[in-house]
């Protein structure tokens, strides 16, 4: 099924943030930040057992727990089991992200793509968020980034595990769709090329913003479109450089994507714009794309971003990001080549 027949929007509201990612953050803050996205008008939410060891699913849990079920779209994902026992949570092993999550729950995560491990993922993620069901699951981070020389031998567990599990959770219309979710491109381009088993969509986290898009525009998105394989982008700000932050690829941002940020944020100003409106609209240019799911820590943060998605951009100014070599000649942007 495309996504797109139920996705109530073109931007959604990512919640890694509020598994403490980077800082602690209050209850309450965090409870504001996902009320103020009701407030105004986003309906589709998504979380992950990963973020801060099930924080995030609990925090965004009792907030939707109050609202009418069938009046918005949620997402989780699979992969890692949530335990009772503990650990110290920036010991942990998160291949490229390191203690990403140093701030979040104490509890054990175990990496298990297996067909059993995914079913009772998807029962423990439905307890933390309080809900009787998930519209999209997610298999999530069988990429580089998380499991390097050995991400091959973990994407086929999930192949063998999780994807089947979830083709038949689907067929039985427990969820709506399943996909994948993670931070490169390579696993993606791989599950095209699959006789079967047929995802719906993927969740690209990273690797189709202004900052990051050559790969992703060369074959995977082309590839996904003609397939019918719908794409959600994450982190279209590239972790916070984009709106302001000072992070990228979950890190503080190197020498060169300061001054490339720079030169946006420079081009920016002299055509009037922000520098999130130029990030968000161009993800959501692409025909690929369904949506885009930025992430928030503050209530004015959602403001911003939906701003962001209808402030009007002049094609001059993506004429320059091209002649600046910022963004690839053929990447599409809103208002077309003829504007």
């Amino acid at each position: 099924m495309s996504i797109r027949s139920f996705l109530p929007g073109r931007i959604g509201f990512g919640t890694a943030p509020l598994g403490n990612m980077f800082r602690a953050i209050p209850d309450e803050e965090a409870a504001a930040t996902v009320q103020a996205a009701w407030d105004q008008g986003i309906r589709y939410f998504d979380t992950a057992p990963l973020y801060g060891a099930g924080l995030a699913e609990l925090r965004l849990g009792e907030v939707l727990t109050g609202k009418p079920r069938d009046e918005y779209v949620l997402s989780t994902k699979v992969g890692r089991i949530i335990l009772d026992e503990v650990e110290d949570p920036a010991a942990r092993e998160l291949g490229e992200k390191g203690a990403l999550f140093e701030h979040g729950r104490p509890n054990k995560m175990v990496n298990d793509y297996s067909a059993d491990a995914t079913l009772r993922s998807v029962e423990d993620s439905l307890k933390r968020l309080g809900t009787d069901r998930i519209d999209i699951v997610w298999v999530h981070d069988i990429a580089q980034d998380f499991y390097g020389d050995d991400w091959v031998g973990v994407y086929e567990s999930a192949r063998t595990g999780a994807f089947r599990a979830l083709t038949r959770l689907r067929e039985e219309g427990v969820i709506k769709a399943w996909g994948i979710g993670v931070n490169k491109v390579e696993p993606l381009e791989m599950t095209l090329d699959l006789e079967e088993p047929r995802p719906d969509a993927f969740l690209l986290a990273g690797r189709y913003t202004l900052l990051d898009h050559a790969r992703a525009l060369q074959r995977l998105l082309p590839a996904a479109a003609e397939q019918g394989v719908d794409i959600v982008v994450g982190g279209p700000y590239s972790s916070g450089i984009l709106a302001g932050g000072s992070h990228f690829e979950y890190a503080e941002a190197p020498a060169h994507i300061v001054d490339k940020v720079g030169t946006i944020k420079a081009l920016a100003q002299q055509h009037g714009i922000g520098i999130k409106s130029a990030a968000l609209q161009f993800v959501l240019a692409h025909p690929a794309v369904a949506a885009a799911i930025p992430g928030a820590t503050r209530p004015s943060r959602i403001a911003e971003d939906l701003a962001a998605l209808v402030e009007p951009v002049p094609y001059a100014f993506w004429k320059a990001l091209r002649e600046q070599k910022i963004i690839a000649h053929d990447a599409p942007v809103p208002l077309g080549e003829a504007a």
